[in-house]
């Protein structure tokens, strides 16, 4: 992880230095200039920007894979089109193929993963207390 915190300070660094050489000599050769408030400025909106995007980078890279079919099995999700037998339900955020395992069920009903069948998963209704129905 440090190493890639060096590689983002050292690219940000070179970025900021490539932007100061534009402003203050390649724009005025083609007769605009920039206040130094104004190169101050974006300097500071670019050392943020850097910053937020690797704070996000990080945090993305540290995430841990949580959809997969190895651990779908008893996950809960909600159909979003009708399951008769097959349709799609959202589980952890994401669309998936799925076919009912008892009947038709309605779009917006809560399911639970039962098992897999190829690259489609098998569900079944849960009723009110949580259950399998």
């Amino acid at each position: 992880m440090r190493v890639r915190l060096i590689l983002a300070i050292l690219g940000t660094l070179l970025e900021e230095i490539a932007a100061v050489v534009i402003v203050l000599w390649g724009l005025p050769r083609i007769g605009i200039t920039i206040p130094l408030a104004g190169l101050i400025a974006l300097m500071v909106a670019w050392g943020a920007y850097s910053v937020i995007t690797y704070q996000l980078g990080s945090r993305a890279l540290r995430r841990q894979q949580v959809v997969g079919l190895l651990n779908m099995v008893s996950s809960k999700g909600k159909v979003v089109s009708r399951l008769a037998p097959e349709g799609l339900v959202r589980i952890r955020g994401e669309l998936w193929a799925a076919k009912s395992d008892g009947g038709e069920i309605n779009p917006g009903e809560e399911v639970i993963v039962t098992g897999q069948n190829g690259l489609k998963l098998v569900v079944r209704a849960r009723n009110p207390t949580g259950d399998l129905s």
